[in-house]
């Protein structure tokens, strides 16, 4: 779809190279049954040069480009008025080439909306120069400090942000899956997760941005970063994403495990149950482990399922760990809800690429 939109484009461009050789007089040009002058024939070529030019920033992904289509089907348009009879059916093209810019505008007003609130945040940071050590880990139970030894935290600097890329698939209960790629930020010394993906869901290109901070939190999803198909700022959200929030924090950030906000209690060698407590709203989760040392589940009874907004039992089995920048890290993952009738697997994660402590 994307080459043949570039091809059209050039193709289009092109064509109005037509007009410019009719008002120069470069052959006989049937195909316009009206002159066309030379001041107009200029402004011919000037659409040709300008079609293809956002042709090629169209497939380079640049974020000048719709602004740019926007610009070539309005002149591209006055032109094919003015020789209506003979360029009519320009029209078409140009209908096509709008809609696809007005499109990639509004993925990039939507994404900017995403982008500024991490440039903010980012901001916002105080860093952290520090080093994690064995004296961090001594109100922890033994099993969450081995599994931050296993994962060789300790040594390495404390942490403060981390921006993780994930691939994977999600789907709703009766629906297909659909695959996504996904980039966020998470903000550890106040709580926030960032997250924005993108996905195709049957065909349509989707996008969705869950934000959570202390000012609250919501999940706002856009059909071609149009038309809202979800858009969520409930205060049953918050919680929520508290636990979605806490599950990252526990499998991809376990260095911030030391936080104050987060009580523990053992349970026995292999699991612990967590208490956080994110400014007054608390949830609690019970972490698996291995022998290994690796965290292999998560579960929380604090979650909602959005479509019913009932809280239900949701874990994260995670698996695949290998080294992330120097960090034994699970880049394999799973989210399940444990519905009445049995469990549904709505998604599944695979880590790409964690970075910790950015700046920029």
């Amino acid at each position: 779809m994307r080459i043949a939109l570039v091809l059209l484009m050039i193709l289009h461009g092109l064509i109005h190279l037509l007009g410019f050789a009719k008002a120069f007089q470069f052959g006989e040009m049937s195909q316009f049954a009206r002159e066309i002058s030379r001041p107009m024939g200029l402004l011919w070529i000037l659409a040709a040069l300008l079609s293809i030019v956002t042709a090629i920033g169209f497939f380079l992904r640049k974020d000048w480009w719709p602004l740019l289509g926007i610009v070539i089907v309005i002149l591209s348009q006055c032109l094919i008025f003015i020789t209506w009879a003979d360029a009519k059916y320009g029209t078409i093209v140009n209908v096509i080439i709008l809609g696809a810019a007005i499109i990639g505008q509004s993925n990039l007003t939507f994404e900017g909306s995403y982008t500024r609130d991490v440039d903010t945040a980012l901001k916002a940071v105080a860093p952290i120069h520090e080093t994690l050590n064995e004296k961090d880990l001594e109100h922890l139970p033994e099993c969450v400090q081995n599994y931050l030894r296993y994962v060789g935290a300790v040594g390495k600097p404390k942490i403060y942000n981390m921006k993780i890329i994930f691939e994977g698939e999600m789907r709703e209960r009766g629906k297909a899956w659909f695959k996504f790629t996904s980039e966020q930020y998470n903000f550890f010394g106040s709580p926030a997760r960032l997250f924005f993906m993108k996905a195709k869901v049957n065909g349509l290109p989707t996008n969705g941005y869950h934000k959570y901070n202390r000012e609250g939190a919501g999940m706002n999803i856009k059909l071609l970063s149009l038309f809202s198909v979800v858009d969520i700022h409930d205060s049953e959200m918050y919680p929520t994403e508290t636990v979605t929030y806490f599950n990252e924090l526990c499998l991809f950030a376990p260095a911030a495990l030391i936080a104050d906000s987060i009580s523990w209690e053992s349970l026995d060698a292999l699991s612990a149950k967590a208490t956080f407590n994110n400014h007054g709203t608390i949830i609690t989760a019970i972490l698996y482990f291995n022998e290994a040392g690796q965290l292999v589940n998560f579960i929380s009874h604090d979650r909602y399922s959005i479509p019913e907004m009932k809280a239900f039992p949701f874990s994260t089995p995670a698996s695949n760990y290998k080294d992330v920048n120097g960090y034994k890290l699970p880049t394999y993952g799973e989210a399940i809800w444990h519905y009445s009738k049995g469990e549904f697997v709505y998604g599944k994660f695979k880590v790409m690429n964690i970075e910790y402590n950015v700046s920029d």
